[in-house]
């Protein structure tokens, strides 16, 4: 990475320097609390946030439910829906955005489930597909698809940048 550069890669003219410096100073200024759910990353994200002095100031809190009983019992994801469209799917990334919201008092959510390999990769769902919810209290969930290519740090890493930059994108319209 090269200085001024952010985890992104991209140069912040507004002075911050990483993708999540800028995300902790955008809800900062716009007085939002963040939940996450990390069924993918296993706390990577919140990791980097916290990295950062003052994330208490925005972190509310975080998920790390990988079996589907922890995604039952801790944010109150249906088994059925579950059962029907497995847990790396867009609507267990909405229904686990959705939970954490409903057992949090943040503002927003963001939410990624997925099969960072090197194993449990299916012909329809393979290694590196994530799936990311970012939703803010009171409305309509934003959910993407992707394929991440490489090992599993790589698939790790790419669904955390893209998870924040999507929080970013979507305080960035209704903030």
């Amino acid at each position: 990475m090269t200085p001024g550069a952010g985890s992104d890669g991209q140069d912040d003219s507004r002075g911050a320097r990483t993708l999540e410096e800028r995300v902790l100073e955008r809800c900062r200024s716009a007085g939002v609390r963040l939940v996450l759910v990390e069924a993918c990353t296993g706390g990577l994200l919140c990791g980097r946030l916290t990295e950062v002095p003052g994330a208490s100031a925005v972190v509310e809190r975080g998920f790390v439910p990988y079996s589907h009983e922890s995604k039952v019992e801790q944010l109150g994801v249906p088994l059925e829906l579950l059962q029907a469209n497995g847990s790396v799917s867009a609507q267990a990334a909405e229904a686990l955005a959705r939970g954490a919201l409903e057992r949090s008092r943040a503002d927003w959510a963001v939410a990624e489930t997925g099969i960072a390999g090197p194993g449990g990769g299916t012909p329809h769902k393979p290694v590196g597909l994530a799936f990311l919810a970012v939703m803010r209290r009171g409305g309509e969930a934003t959910v993407e698809r992707h394929v991440f290519d490489g090992d599993r740090g790589q698939v790790r890493d790419a669904v955390v940048r893209r998870a924040l930059a999507l929080l970013l994108e979507r305080l960035s319209v209704e903030s």
